[in-house]
């Protein structure tokens, strides 16, 4: 009796390996994101020095950084400041119908859905975008840098001596 449930509690340990193994985590990191325009962070952040809240301002007030509206981009490339117009931003509608004047961008960072993460108290206390994303203002396209999961959250809050109180995330 006792061998039988021994053999049937490895199994089922080696099954759950396997699936763990094995199975997707939409939240892992996709460096194949394909974005509907070559929007170039090198470029905005980089060469121009845009700080990141600039286009992203909602990170400082919201649970989610935001993408900004295209009358952000026409601010620049409307008025011929950026040069070359708005082209970069309308190249993408090859027929004679645009679609609604907003770009649907992809999301490259994603998290599972018991995470609850914002950006608010990052930005609060002071951490450069870069922490977690990496070196942006060198990105044409961005890839994540980190894989952001646990592991790397409370390597961070350690170091930093933030909490680790898990309700601050898993809420």
């Amino acid at each position: 009796m006792n061998r039988i449930v021994l053999v049937l509690a490895l199994s089922m340990l080696a099954l759950g390996g396997a699936v763990i193994a094995l199975s997707q985590r939409p939240w892992a990191p996709r460096a194949d994101v394909v974005q509907p325009i070559p929007f170039s962070h090198r470029v905005h952040a980089g060469v121009n020095q845009i700080p990141c809240m600039y286009c992203h301002a909602d990170a400082g007030r919201s649970s989610e950084p935001g993408i900004p509206a295209v009358a952000k981009c026409v601010g620049c490339h409307g008025n011929r400041i950026a040069g070359g117009g708005i082209q970069p931003v309308t190249r993408a509608w090859t027929d004679d119908t645009p679609a609604a004047f907003e770009i649907q961008w992809n999301r490259v960072y994603a998290l599972p859905d018991f995470v609850r993460f914002t950006h608010r108290p990052h930005i609060h206390a002071g951490l450069p975008c870069q922490t977690c994303h990496g070196p942006v203002q060198t990105m044409d396209r961005v890839v994540p840098a980190f894989e952001i999961n646990m592991g790397f959250c409370v390597d961070c809050h350690t170091e930093k001596k933030a909490t680790l109180d898990c309700v601050g995330c898993h809420h």
